[in-house]
């Protein structure tokens, strides 16, 4: 559910000089849809609404679109207050393996994408009780950390990695090309599907706490959807102004597919292991 307030709230209202408008105004701003000055909280922005298991709004999530904002004007909105709910609950009812973003528009990038197992934090230092309550209720088993890469995402995930594996939690980090997040990613390498799947199986294992009286945990491969029948070419053209990109790889059965402008090389491997850091 996604909507955009473009500054018409105030006319679908009845007028402020009578009691219905007078009062229905007073409780939007209470809530902080309204302010004060008679302007709307989210205006020029994408609205995300963040909904309960009884369907009634928590939080909301806005994202200005517009670029004749004046300089220092927030992007990204909230609400007042604490931040309240997690959006896509019902991923974590489904799924033992969750991907984390740092973000409501990189969640909803994979979600789009096909992994529907995912959900998001508020921002970079964003997650809440009530993501880890909503991980303790559902027995979330494995977190895929995908925040930015950058100094601050980098720094966020490594303080949640230790959180959630203080309660069992495996993780892994997924790593994107330095200083990219997954909707950048996945604008740059299409289809999203393939790119972000591929960062996914290549996330690295960070560890896995251990429970009172439980048995210490051996790592696993990643549970993740498998590779395409046919394998992917990435051309690395796409990535050429990070410096940092690595050449994509795919794997297809036995084999690895490198590909480096108009070069390919084919890796075999004679047995299939499992460390740490990913699966050969």
């Amino acid at each position: 559910m996604l909507g955009y307030a473009n500054r018409t709230l105030g006319l679908r209202l009845p007028e402020k000089n009578r009691l219905s408008g007078a009062d229905i105004r007073t409780r939007l701003q209470k809530i902080g849809i309204y302010r004060e000055s008679g302007h709307e909280h989210f205006n020029g922005s994408l609205v995300v609404p963040v909904l309960d298991d009884a369907g009634n709004v928590t939080e909301v999530y806005g994202r200005k679109i517009r670029d004749d904002l004046r300089k220092g004007t927030p992007l990204h909105l909230y609400l007042p207050g604490p931040h309240r709910g997690v959006w896509n609950e019902q991923a974590l009812a489904e799924n033992k393996e969750i991907i984390l973003c740092e973000a409501l528009i990189d969640a909803m990038t994979f979600w789009c994408a096909g992994f529907t197992n995912v959900t998001a934090a508020y921002g970079v230092e964003g997650f809440t009780d009530d993501h880890l309550a909503a991980f303790r209720k559902y027995g979330t088993e494995r977190v895929l950390i995908a925040y930015d890469r950058d100094d601050a995402g980098n720094r966020a995930a490594e303080k949640l990695a230790a959180q959630l594996m203080e309660q069992g939690i495996e993780c892994l980090r997924v790593l994107f090309p330095k200083g990219m997040d997954a909707n950048s990613y996945a604008l740059k390498l299409t289809p999203a599907a393939h790119s972000l799947g591929l960062v996914l199986r290549q996330a690295e294992w960070i560890g896995r706490g251990r429970q009172p009286d439980a048995v210490p945990a051996v790592p696993r491969c990643a549970r993740l959807p498998p590779p395409p029948a046919a394998p992917l070419a990435v051309p690395l053209a796409a990535m050429a102004d990070d410096a940092d990109a690595e050449p994509p790889i795919e794997s297809a059965g036995d084999e690895l597919l490198i590909v480096q402008g108009d070069r390919q090389w084919r890796v075999r491997a004679g047995k299939r292991t499992c460390r740490p850091s990913r699966c050969a």
